[in-house]
């Protein structure tokens, strides 16, 4: 089994060696586990669950929250040759049945579904027939109250599992998890003697830097100046801050997008695929912007106020050096910011 999961990883993800911990929780599911794995933000959560899925008879159903990401992993999927599709609300009625179709004639190896999309009575009655090797939930810790970014939808999740006909193997990933919130995951979705990961927290390639400064604006501009030329993310707290740096930069001839939850859907996934397909290399943006954004190369991460909470700031910080490459973090910060 060791020789296959090898080949898969070298003929799929180009790869001759894993990342450290990705071996024993892939071991652990090919051995029919329940897993828990805490795993640092670009640590590779996902290809834990992809190869497995590769290796075992029947559909891997994915559970994730965020659109972008199930988007970005199907069209990369897709494109190494595997047969994975999504379910979610950017979806027309058509394309919805016409995946449904797609089930029901077995076309797909992997399915990732948004949690919301578990209630469908259809659906359900569609999966409940198909041989279930795996259902692995992504962003665990949302179906704890005690986790920052909490879902309602994800409590819905272990009455979809106790629905099918037959239990498949359940795994799941996070990127932080307190002991409350570990604790949830393992009492709220039921598993089963579930093996424990925690692969560390330490992204050794990021260099974090607080900068005290009572000259914000000034340390922004200076720094973006003399890193124009690297993709980049700056997030400031609110609409109002991000169009003022986003004109700033504009006005410097400093080419930029900018990412918040005033304007319309169709603009900002314009310029966030623009940012993801390198046409642009800076984007300024609320904390709206990145979650699941799967770019390798971002090589700074500006945070021009201070993050709502030590949890979010490691989830935003984690979009820098995917790649592994040295990446630096900047949290500018004034004792008024707080």
């Amino acid at each position: 089994m060791k020789e296959k999961v090898l080949n898969i990883l070298q003929k799929y993800y180009g790869y001759k060696s894993f990342r450290k911990g990705q071996e024993n929780i892939i071991t652990s599911i090919l051995q029919g586990e329940d897993v828990l794995a805490i795993m640092p933000t670009g640590g590779g959560k996902s290809l834990c669950y992809q190869i497995p899925a590769l290796c075992l008879d029947g559909i891997t159903i994915v559970i994730s929250p965020l659109i972008s990401l199930m988007k970005d992993q199907v069209d990369s999927l897709v494109t190494m040759g595997i047969n994975a599709c999504y379910i979610n609300s950017s979806l027309s009625s058509e394309d919805y049945n016409n995946i449904l179709q797609g089930i029901i004639n077995n076309e797909y190896k992997i399915i990732y579904v948004a949690p919301e999309r578990l209630e469908s009575a259809e659906f359900l009655n569609i999966i409940k027939s198909k041989e279930i090797s795996q259902i692995a939930i992504d962003e665990a810790h949302c179906i704890s109250q005690w986790g920052h970014d909490f879902r309602v939808s994800y409590k819905k999740i272990p009455y979809f599992i106790n629905n099918l006909t037959t239990r498949p193997i359940i795994t799941t990933f996070t990127a932080t998890a307190s002991t409350e919130v570990r604790r949830d995951i393992l009492n709220m979705l039921c598993l089963i003697e579930p093996k424990v990961f925690i692969t560390g927290f330490d992204r050794e390639n990021l260099y974090i830097n607080i900068v005290k400064s009572s000259a914000k604006n000034k340390y922004l501009l200076e720094y973006v100046e003399n890193h124009k030329t690297e993709n980049g993310i700056i997030y400031a707290a609110t609409r109002k801050e991000v169009e003022k740096i986003y004109e700033g930069l504009l006005k410097r001839e400093i080419n930029a997008l900018k990412y918040h939850a005033g304007m319309s859907n169709e603009d900002r996934k314009i310029n966030q695929d623009k940012f993801i397909n390198d046409e642009v290399n800076i984007i300024v943006a609320t904390n709206a912007f990145g979650m699941g954004i799967d770019k390798p190369d971002i090589r700074w991460v500006i945070h021009y106020n201070m993050p709502q909470s030590i949890e979010n700031y490691y989830q935003e910080i984690g979009r820098a050096g995917r790649d592994g490459e040295k990446s630096e973090c900047i949290l500018l910060f004034t004792p008024g910011d707080i």
